[in-house]
């Protein structure tokens, strides 16, 4: 993975710890991948936490971020949860390849930097669960397939939904993301990259 570039990690975790041990931390990165920098670092600088996660993806990276653009609509985890209830599209949505900055993403997220085909960048603030940046970033391997790597950095609130965050936080991301990140993969993999043919239905096949 090669580093983004103007992205000054050092003031971030992600750049000086080299003690995760966890998967709640690190699930599918190596080493290399969590000490690259990100776009989200210059978000959120001076995080308390940085979460990693990393998939395969035997699809063209072009596809791959082009999958990253229906984040707009529906978060591809689990849907009872956190759409509630609601599929998330298993074919492509025509017209949201047309990213903008201040878009919403995921719902609760709002798009603040991206690269074509290369990086989606967001980022969120609550009271429970503290500032968020998110990058979600498409590494090619070859023409035919790509890595999904994320780097998820938080700021967590202040005590005593801080404790609890702190604790939790990384554990339940690893759950939901997991899910998004495999359901991504399941997606750009399909034949053709899950086109849109015709007019499509919201979340139905």
């Amino acid at each position: 993975m090669s580093a983004v570039p103007n992205c000054d990690s050092s003031a971030t975790l992600a750049a000086v710890r080299d003690d995760f041990t966890s998967i709640a931390w690190t699930w599918g990165t190596t080493a290399a991948e969590r000490a690259r920098a990100f776009p989200c670092d210059r978000w959120l600088p001076g995080a308390d936490d940085a979460l990693f996660r990393a998939v395969d993806v035997d699809a063209p990276a072009a596809v791959v971020f082009r999958w990253l653009c229906q984040l707009r609509v529906a978060p591809y985890s689990y849907d009872w949860i956190d759409n509630f209830g609601r599929r998330s599209p298993r074919r492509l949505t025509p017209g949201l390849e047309a990213l903008a900055v201040g878009q919403r993403a995921m719902s609760f997220f709002e798009i603040v930097e991206f690269e074509h085909d290369r990086h989606l960048t967001a980022v969120t603030r609550s009271a429970l669960f503290g500032e968020i940046a998110a990058s979600y970033v498409v590494v090619p391997r070859d023409a035919a397939s790509c890595r999904l790597v994320v780097k998820v950095l938080v700021r967590h609130p202040p005590a005593p939904v801080g404790w609890m965050t702190r604790a939790l936080l990384p554990w339940g991301d690893l759950v939901m993301m997991r899910k998004q990140l495999l359901t991504l993969k399941t997606l750009a993999e399909r034949p053709a990259g899950g086109r849109a043919r015709g007019p499509q239905r919201v979340g139905k096949e």
